[in-house]
């Protein structure tokens, strides 16, 4: 893996949207995995603006989301959907013919994990895949104990991502499976790129980039993966070795 230190979230955030910017300028048709969460929304922001001033060009891009919470959708405030419905896909004027994102509300989650596979197939390669890190190391809701090999799938939570998920939601919100791409897509995409900033963050960090690599911690596969990118800033690296 690659391991990018930014001195700030700000910095971390721009090297994150060059490098999408770069791929799409060489690859107009590139696919691309966006991730939802407080973290990518810097880079998200940068990346509309930088389309309305032209700096690139989205028309023929293609884009899929990573994961999203069981039972939501686009119209649940709180869901990964939502959020990057609402960060990045309508602000940059993305053509909803050019995403793919799970439906989670499905009677057939398989079903709707085959959908995500073959849309991914059919747009192949996937150019960038965008993931962040849960505090218990999680990468999209690849909970600890997933699978190195699975493409898209859905599995319970996780007590600890229960626990933090509610920070996206007005209440009280009953969270019980999540539904995601796979860990065997990230080691499959062109660019894997992790992101991670604050010090809240440190912790997990060290343990995914410097512990055991274990599918008890997800995260740590970025060990086993010689392109993958890793963008820090510079809280978020305070306990690496």
């Amino acid at each position: 893996m690659k391991l990018f230190i930014h001195k700030n979230y700000g910095e971390m955030c721009r090297a994150t949207a060059d490098v999408i910017v770069k791929q799409i300028k060489q690859k107009p048709d590139s696919l691309i995995c966006l991730t939802s969460g407080d973290t990518p929304a810097g880079a998200y922001h940068l990346l509309v603006q930088y389309a309305k001033e032209g700096k690139v060009d989205f028309s023929q891009t293609w884009f899929v989301g990573l994961d999203e919470w069981v039972g939501m959708d686009k119209n649940d405030a709180g869901s990964c959907t939502n959020f990057l419905y609402e960060t990045f896909f309508t602000p940059a004027n993305i053509d909803p013919s050019r995403m793919m994102v799970f439906d989670a509300k499905a009677a057939d989650l398989d079903a709707s994990c085959t959908a995500m596979n073959n849309f991914i197939k059919e747009h192949a390669p996937l150019n960038i895949m965008l993931v962040g890190v849960g505090m218990n190391g999680h990468i999209g809701l690849n909970e600890p104990g997933a699978d190195f090999n699975s493409y898209a799938h859905h599995s319970p939570l996780d007590p600890i991502t229960v626990e933090v998920g509610q920070k996206y939601f007005q209440g009280e919100t009953k969270l019980t499976e999540g539904i995601s791409l796979g860990l065997k897509h990230l080691q499959e995409a062109g660019i894997p790129m992790l992101l991670a900033s604050g010090i809240k963050k440190a912790e997990i960090v060290a343990k995914a980039l410097q512990g055991e690599v274990t599918n008890r911690v997800p995260a740590s596969i970025f060990q086993t993966l010689p392109h993958g990118y890793v963008m820090l800033d510079e809280d978020a690296a305070t306990k690496l070795g």
